[in-house]
């Protein structure tokens, strides 16, 4: 009886219904298709995604890793003017260097994987079932980078703190601040070996800066000059030596500045200026050293004192120097 209510449903459809209803279906599979294919994958490129061992690498944790990240042995720092978001960054444990390594190999070899299997699809054929799984390792790697950018939102804070000024308020540097780290979890070459934290303090601060500079444009287009003499007249001398806090945000700054630069072009430059606590060592010793003439150890110090001038003038270092000054 049932078979046949089916077949009787069946029967009085009309074939214009279900001919509406597949060209429906197609042209919505046709507009997936044209926004899957059109969706950037964005990834840090590695030679190790190649090799054999590549998904061994980026599927297995290391043996320190422990998931949830909540942290259950300890209490929020207690204090007035605590927030709950405050409170909140302090219940989430900070990742270990074998942690973020692999959550940062995790996340690109999850990207590379899906766009080198959407580069080998049909863009007219693709099915739904391959888009599907796909879109599983799109969504994945968001879920480690969500995990990477939860346990690094102290740092902003920590930097958040020092560039509180009338223009912004700290809640919303923490914002813009946030904004900047996801970026920067984006752009991390974990390939190289170093701390993201070094990595996004740079970005971190590089931002705040041009916020800063921001907010001291539309102020300077709101305040008569009467008014900002008077205002300069009634601040009190600025200090002619940057503080404790200023020349930490210059060395991390700095340090950032060097992570940018190439491992050959980094080495030169902390050899040659002393910046590893060694006398600064000659053109000569380097390429004694390093197995190339002295003049080649020269011209790879131009470049990199050129990249190192491009990023400072990004940065607006020159003028924020001054400014404490």
């Amino acid at each position: 009886m049932i078979a046949t209510a089916t077949k009787a449903r069946r029967s009085t459809r009309k074939p214009g219904q279900s001919a509406t209803r597949k060209q429906q279906r197609l042209e919505d599979l046709r507009a997936r298709r044209e926004a899957f294919f059109a969706r950037l994958i964005d990834y840090i490129p590695c030679r190790g995604f190649l090799k054999a061992d590549a998904e061994r690498l980026a599927t297995v944790p290391p043996a320190d890793a422990a998931v949830p990240l909540e942290r259950t042995d300890s209490e929020p720092p207690r204090g007035d003017g605590l927030t709950p978001y405050l409170a909140s960054l302090y219940q989430t444990r900070l990742l270990t260097k074998d942690e973020e390594q692999f959550y940062f190999r995790r996340m690109n070899w999850l990207k590379f994987r899906a766009a080198t299997t959407r580069g080998r699809l049909d863009r007219r054929r693709a099915t739904a079932r391959q888009m599907d799984a796909i879109d599983g390792l799109l969504a994945e790697a968001d879920t480690v980078k969500a995990i990477l950018i939860t346990s690094n939102l102290r740092l902003v804070v920590s930097i958040a703190k020092k560039f509180v000024d009338p223009s912004w308020s700290f809640d919303e540097l923490v914002s813009e601040g946030n904004v900047a780290l996801m970026r920067a979890v984006e752009k991390f070459n974990f390939a190289l070996g170093n701390r993201f934290s070094t990595y996004a303090t740079y970005a971190v601060q590089r931002h705040f800066f041009r916020l800063s500079q921001r907010g001291r444009r539309i102020r300077s287009r709101f305040v008569s000059d009467d008014a900002a003499l008077e205002s300069r007249a009634a601040e009190p001398p600025a200090p002619a030596q940057p503080s404790a806090e200023q020349l930490a945000s210059l060395k991390a700054l700095f340090a950032g500045f060097l992570q940018e630069l190439e491992p050959r072009e980094r080495r030169i430059v902390v050899a040659r200026f002393g910046f590893d606590g060694k006398a600064p060592r000659t053109f000569r010793e380097l390429g004694s050293q390093m197995g190339v003439c002295k003049e080649r150890i020269r011209q790879i110090q131009g470049r990199a004192m050129e990249k190192l001038k491009s990023m400072a003038a990004e940065a607006r270092l020159e003028q924020t120097v001054g400014d404490w000054l």
